[in-house]
């Protein structure tokens, strides 16, 4: 059996490697970069052209798929990859299994209506998922690395960049982060951010946010909202401050080992799903908690 692995991230290929040796004999990794030693049986790198998009890779990653003829391909879940994902199902003639949390002998399990609910599915023909960070932790990659460069497909119609400009990184991959302190709506002004921001640096980890504070305040970058459209984390410790719980955003960080909550609101639905809640203003309980670490 052999699997194609496309990755965007460094860290993502290695993990989506080692899953993809648990599931097949054969790995190749699409990868669009430079990678770590030992993580596949053959690496097809793919040089993006000045000017074009990443999305734009998908043909050259149809041309590739054709010629191994992989059983499963396994995606990581960047918006870059999803595109690519979708246009290789579309030309597969099958249909892309999303957000993978795991895999069982049943099919692969993932969530659907918005997180509100778990469901299995198994793929007709040609598996092509996109998997969740965390779903093959504590599987080890092997292989060769044999390296070849792929042939640019040109798209018929590729994308047209109009501008771009770099986006400011919070210097802490909260996918690898033990802990992580999450900020809601709960943070009445965005200077009050820096009251999680210390507790992230206590605990050594890093932030995070619920939808509102990248999309409607604009006070964080769209890479540290956790939620059904965003971030999927499963770190250790998740500190929930001034986030009220709602759906959309407990399905990308349910999976914590360890769950705290910190609400002014005693009737806040994440007092329900939380391990330790405590009842107060972020703006009292976050120095004190800060002081007393």
């Amino acid at each position: 059996m052999k699997a194609l692995v496309i990755a965007e991230r460094a860290d993502a290929a290695r993990e989506l490697c080692a899953g993809a040796r648990t599931m097949a004999d054969e790995v190749v990794l699409v990868s669009f970069g430079e990678v770590a030693e030992g993580l596949a049986d053959k690496v097809a790198h793919i040089s993006v052209p000045e000017g074009a998009v990443l999305d734009d890779a998908a043909d050259t990653v149809i041309a590739l798929f054709d010629a191994e003829a992989p059983e499963v391909v396994l995606v990581e879940p960047t918006r870059h990859m999803k595109s690519i994902a979708g246009k290789l199902a579309a030309h597969a003639g099958t249909s892309a299994i999303t957000d993978v949390m795991s895999f069982e002998d049943a099919g692969a399990k993932s969530l659907y209506f918005g997180g509100v609910a778990e469901r299995v599915q198994k793929a007709k023909g040609v598996g092509i998922y996109t998997v969740s960070a965390g779903t093959f932790e504590g599987a080890e990659p092997s292989g060769a690395n044999a390296t070849e460069e792929v042939a640019w497909v040109a798209p018929a119609n590729p994308v047209k960049l109009i501008s771009s400009k770099p986006i400011e990184k919070s210097g802490v991959d909260l996918f690898k982060a033990d802990a992580v302190v999450a900020a809601g709506r709960g943070f009445a002004e965005e200077s009050e951010l820096d009251l999680a921001r210390a507790l992230a640096d206590k605990l050594g980890g890093g932030l995070a946010c619920s939808r509102p504070l990248t999309e409607g305040v604009n006070w964080l970058p769209t890479e540290l909202y956790v939620g059904v459209s965003g971030l999927m984390l499963s770190p250790k410790v998740y500190v929930a401050c001034g986030i009220s719980g709602q759906m959309q955003h407990m399905v990308g960080c349910n999976r914590s080992q360890t769950m705290f909550a910190i609400n002014k609101d005693k009737n806040a639905p994440i007092f329900k799903q939380c391990d330790y809640g405590l009842v107060g203003d972020v703006k009292d309980v976050l120095p004190a908690l800060t002081a007393a670490l």
